[in-house]
């Protein structure tokens, strides 16, 4: 049997608001194998967003075990998790997150800037990465001089230009219209299908989640296959 990419098992979180304690994840359990494509579709508030931070490192579970190339998540130091976003792990959001007045080419750049890559070498990564996007001509465009479907492409280059192994993408195509979408899925499903990158995305969209592989949904922090 393939090893995981990712293993959680037994997932708890909760959050304490206005005095009361809210059971955000109740039990998750969830295995990820290098090249699958998984959507994770739930109603607003269902925990999308809280299994979404434990899985990309920004935040930590109350209890259970999470593995991520065999490595345990949950006893790593606050360096140890940034090393480990910066290199392993590649965001896409729905708000695209780019710096406002920063060029397309230095938005992407950024993150090898934090990884101690050199300024010759970054620079040819991100021409790379935009290029690929189809993003070539607008190397020095702001993001309020590109569409919504552009700043989304430049958001993805920026997710791949440290060759993360793991790509996670909350509510990729909540901002674009319906052809943009379909322009932005074609994209995820190249990178999934000829590179193997492996890609968990959330959605609320049943279209976009049939791209996946499987599906999955989350209703009141516990989670079970989509039928």
């Amino acid at each position: 049997m393939e090893t995981p990419l990712l293993q959680i098992c037994d997932l708890h979180k909760a959050y304490a608001l206005d005095g009361v304690t809210i059971q955000a994840l109740r039990g998750i359990d969830l295995s990820v194998v290098a090249g699958e494509f998984v959507a994770i579709m739930g109603p607003s508030g269902s925990g999308k967003s809280t299994l979404m931070n434990i899985l990309g490192c920004l935040d930590l579970p109350d209890s259970g075990d999470y593995l991520l190339h065999g490595r345990d998540v949950t006893r790593m130091q606050n360096d140890e998790l940034a090393a480990l976003r910066n290199h392993e792990i590649g965001f896409v959001f729905q708000s695209f997150n780019l710096l406002p007045r920063t060029s397309a080419l230095e938005n992407v750049e950024t993150p090898l800037i934090y990884a101690g890559i050199g300024k010759i070498e970054r620079r040819q990564r991100a021409c790379e990465a935009l290029d690929r996007m189809g993003l070539g001509d607008r190397l020095q465009h702001l993001p309020n001089q590109l569409s919504g479907g552009q700043a989304q492409r430049v958001a993805i280059a920026r997710a791949l230009v440290t060759r993360p192994s793991l790509l996670l993408a909350d509510e990729p195509t909540g901002n674009v219209d319906s052809a943009t979408s379909g322009e932005i899925m074609a994209l995820l499903d190249e990178l999934n299908h000829q590179d193997g990158l492996t890609i968990i995305l959330i959605t609320h969209e049943p279209e976009v989640a049939d791209h996946a592989q499987r599906r999955l949904f989350l209703m009141d922090g516990k989670l079970e296959v989509q039928r």
